[in-house]
């Protein structure tokens, strides 16, 4: 089998679980229209990622809507990533994550504005979604100003990493949170956006 194949065939097997994973997150209202993006790491060696295709409806995408990409976010093959495949292909080389989820939800937008110097937590339960291994720890989510250049929004992620925190908020934008694989992106995607919920609500 080439090198080519068993992309391709790699590529296929990721499109579905970013389909399944996709429609989860449509589902809770966070991936509206073709709002968001999913990726999943195949290779570290060179690093090629699973992109899901830009204009498509998060809630309806199949096994071939995903693009292949390097480990700039360009892409490698027949296809359009999303437009923020960079910055996807940036958290990968900055945390090792083997999954990266960007959704746009209403908490994150609104705790963004309201405190754009970064989001506390303390003494709470759902700590423990993130890793830590008591509620007994405090811990911010960043939050980072939007932009268009994929080049910029990475350099502002990168100086606002928090150890502890596998997450950050886009003002104006969503969220992006990683985890070693889309299970564990996802269950940090969950949590973080209870944080947001819960933070929002305390007004």
């Amino acid at each position: 089998m080439t090198e080519t194949t068993a992309a391709a065939l790699d590529l296929e097997e990721a499109g579905a679980v970013l389909a399944a994973e996709a429609a989860r997150f449509a589902s809770f209202g966070w991936m509206r229209g073709t709002s968001g993006n999913l990726s999943l790491v195949l290779s570290r060696h060179p690093l090629r990622l699973a992109v899901t295709a830009s204009g498509r409806d998060k809630g309806e995408l199949t096994a071939s809507d995903v693009v292949l990409t390097d480990g700039e976010g360009a892409a490698v093959g027949p296809g359009r990533p999303s437009a923020e495949a960079a910055l996807h292909a940036r958290v990968v080389r900055l945390t090792g994550a083997g999954a990266v989820v960007h959704v746009h939800t209403v908490a994150s937008v609104v705790m963004g504005q309201r405190s754009p110097e970064g989001i506390p937590f303390e003494g709470l339960e759902m700590l423990k979604g993130l890793g830590h291994p008591t509620h007994e720890v405090s811990v911010t989510l960043p939050v980072i100003a939007n932009s268009q250049d994929m080049g910029e929004l990475g350099e502002r992620l990168e100086a606002a990493l928090e150890p502890g925190m596998p997450a950050v908020v886009v003002a104006g934008h969503g969220i992006y949170v990683w985890g070693a694989d889309p299970r564990e992106a996802r269950h940090r995607a969950e949590v973080v956006e209870w944080l947001l919920e819960l933070a929002a609500a305390r007004g």
